[in-house]
């Protein structure tokens, strides 16, 4: 796991200006990486030596009027080849290519025994396995052999063309764009794991996006293939992009999201894997026995495990002694010849402490278990420091014990496994399971209907609907029930307004302001009324659920949601939230779900072995079941959460009315004032709970913050 960052200028900088400023851009990721640093850099165009084939040298060697300066900054956090063998940036052995790069490729020694010839190995760092696959096998086939994780930046001396690629689920972030100076058509090129090393770079001068904000405040994180600054972009999973150095000096940067299959202005961008053909072709060769399918997936998801268990510095797992993190353990103890090290947070509030059942799980499976008991104190402690380890706003809750777990972890191990993932391959939130069970019994009401029931249903207080939760969820066959019963039916209650189809209504579910559109200010501190924008028809920015479906795979609304939710949750939240909270950490954590080998099998799974009998994730608990007794499992999903709405209301009332403040908003000129205003006042009144609203507003307030005192301060 490490950091890097870099970027192509047409300044007129020495090589040793442009590679002092690589360095200064990396060094802001120091928590990525903090064994080693390097740095490397050029001025182009330049000639090639006649190693290469005639054929390349003939057609891409022709001199450029354009002048352009590259350079790469690296910080290295060691997991595989401790020594300076796995230094980065890295040379391939001909000189044709430079890499850096962040994650693991889990099957590098196999790719090597698949390369030609003979070759005088460095070291066994897997870094310096892609560099031998991309001269022998081309970079799209290399990328096509991985299984793992990664972020590459790669620099062909050939074609004088910088590669960008993300791995197939988007495990590894990679951002992109142009930035510093007023001339459109002079900004450099820029590109690294984590905005703070973009605001680093001189100049620096990108805006607040607006689209990008209005889709923060629906959906809580900013999604690909935005990121909160105007100009610049997520590069999507599964992708690569292509920069021809000379020919984007002189041209006008995109000011909106380059998406696969276009090219514009030496750039071009092309999916080398797709989630979308996954579904369609497990569809087409699905699992035909129960019997098979849990064969098949314990094989597999062993396979991962093992696979990524294999470190050369010490490892250990998350554990919340839920399906998918005990699933995991279970599967490494039968691989380890010791205890795993696993550990888990454990909260005073009751409702959302999860540690006894963590506790139970790890002492049935023998593990070395390590517990710590966090106070509310404790946990508020960590919200100043949220902006800087997410850098760009984000406003999952959960990303606080995330990170306290993941620092909790690394007192002891630098290598965390994690169960995420497993929710969406295997049907395993609630939504997939309630959504078209509401919407069967609602879809005859006419909608005004639906409004009045929503409104009642919101005038029973909490504590009423926690009290009949049980009976009431009687009402839905086999359902094993919902944890904080009355927080969800005030949720559902709210969804209601706006939803005509299931479509609307997965829109809705993940969802937080549900008009987002009529809260943030299109024009800064413009003179438009509130009142005259909520009488206008606003439109939102497109994003990637927007996007077609698969033709096939899709056909049952369960199957549509997880889709959808491996394409635009999984990444934005689930996996950004782990990354960024193990990186503030200097913690590299792996996923196993997302070998993409399992990934692939998961989708051949008919849905009937995913949610069977109202519970999701039927074959993975199967394969648990051979390892952990039911007893320890089986109940009601609650999630990683925490009582950010008490909290509101209490020890953090003071902190979140200055960021709320009228006046502050009103100048700042993001938001229009009174809509939140109104929900802090309800909120505070104790009789609604606004607090994912409200997060996501003080999220964003915290990071802007933080951000212009930086900027003061360059």
């Amino acid at each position: 796991m490490c950091g890097f960052a870099g970027f192509i200028t047409d300044r007129a900088e020495t090589l040793d200006k442009l590679e002092s400023i690589a360095a200064s851009m990396a060094s802001a990721i120091s928590s990525r990486g903090p064994d080693d640093e390097g740095t490397w850099g050029a001025v182009g165009p330049r000639e090639f030596s006649q190693s290469f084939s005639n054929a390349e040298t003939q057609s891409k060697n022709k001199k450029s009027a354009s002048k352009y300066g590259i350079a790469f900054g690296f910080r290295r956090l060691a997991i595989l080849e401790l020594s300076n063998a796995g230094h980065q940036p890295m040379t391939s052995e001909s000189g044709r290519y430079v890499i850096v790069f962040n994650g693991e490729i889990y099957n590098h020694m196999e790719l090597r025994a698949l390369l030609p010839g003979v070759i005088s190995w460095r070291g066994h760092s897997d870094t310096e396995t892609l560099l031998a696959c991309f001269e022998a096998f081309g970079v799209e086939q290399t990328l096509k052999k991985t299984i793992g994780m990664f972020a590459v930046a790669l620099w062909d001396e050939v074609l004088q063309t910088l590669f960008l690629t993300r791995d197939r689920i988007g495990e590894k972030p990679l951002y992109y764009g142009w930035t510093g100076g007023t001339n459109l058509c002079s900004r450099s090129f820029v590109f690294g794991s984590e905005l703070k090393a973009l605001r680093v770079f001189p100049q620096f001068d990108n805006q607040v996006s607006r689209d990008a904000l209005t889709l923060f405040m629906r959906f809580s994180y900013v999604p690909t293939p935005y990121s909160i600054y105007e100009e610049i972009f997520k590069l999507e999973p599964g992708c690569l992009l292509s920069i021809k150095a000379s020919e984007i000096i002189g041209t006008s940067p995109l000011t909106s999201p380059l998406r696969p299959g276009a090219v514009s202005g030496g750039l071009s961008m092309h999916r080398w894997w797709s989630l979308a053909s996954v579904v369609s072709a497990g569809t087409q060769n699905p699992i035909g026995s129960d019997a098979q399918a849990i064969q098949m997936l314990e094989e597999r998801l062993s396979d991962s495990v093992m696979l990524q268990s294999l470190a050369d510095v010490p490892l250990g797992a998350f554990l919340s002694g839920g399906v998918d993190s005990s699933t995991i353990v279970a599967l490494m103890q039968t691989h380890a010849k010791k205890p795993v090290k696993t550990f888990t947070i454990g909260f005073e509030e009751s409702g959302f402490d999860e540690s006894p059942y963590a506790k139970a799980v790890a002492n049935h499976l023998h593990t070395d278990h390590t517990e710590l008991f966090v106070t509310s104190k404790e946990a508020q402690n960590v919200i100043p420091d949220l902006p800087n380890f997410y850098d760009e706003p984000f406003a999952d809750p959960s990303q606080i014990p995330t990170y306290l777990v993941s620092k909790l972890a690394k007192k002891q191990v630098t290598v965390a496994l994690s169960g995420d993932a497993g929710d969406e391959l295997f049907g395993g939130y609630s939504r997939y399971i309630w959504a078209s069970r509401i919407w069967s019994r609602l879809d005859w009401m006419p909608y005004a209907a639906r409004l009045a029931l929503g409104k009642s249903i919101k005038q029973v207080p909490y504590g009423a609907w926690d009290f009949f939760g049980s009976s009431l969820t009687s009402m839905f066959d086999n359902s094993k029930g919902v944890v904080r019963f009355g927080e969800k039916a005030h949720k559902l209650a709210h969804r209601l307004s706006g939803v005509r189809n299931l479509d609307d209504l997965y829109v809705n579910l993940v969802s937080e302001w549900q008009d987002p559109g009529h809260v943030v200010k299109r024009n800064g501190n413009s003179d438009e009324s509130l009142d005259a924008l909520m009488r206008q028809e606003r439109t939102e920015p497109f994003c990637l659920l927007d996007d077609k479906l698969p033709s096939v795979g899709v056909e049952s609304h369960q199957l549509q949601m997880m889709y959808k939710d491996s394409m635009t949750y999984l990444p934005d939240d689930i996996l950004c939230k782990v990354d960024r909270a193990g990186m503030a950490t200097s913690l590299e954590t792996r996923v196993p779900f997302l070998d993409h080998r399992l990934v692939e099998l998961a989708w051949r799974l008919p849905l009937n072995m995913k949610i069977r009998d109202g519970q999701g994730k039927w074959a993975l608990r199967q394969v648990l079941y051979n390892f952990v007794p039911k007893e320890l499992i089986d109940r009601p999903k609650a999630g990683f959460a925490i009582p950010i709405g008490q909290w509101l209301r209490g020890p953090l009332r003071q902190w979140a009315q200055e960021l709320l403040e009228t006046e502050r908003i009103e100048s700042e000129g993001f938001f229009y004032s009174k809509p939140i205003k109104d929900i802090w006042s309800q909120h505070l009144s104790g009789k609604y709970d606004h607090a994912g609203k409200l997060w996501s507003v003080l999220m964003f307030q915290s990071w802007l913050e933080q951000t212009s005192s930086m900027r003061k301060n360059l």
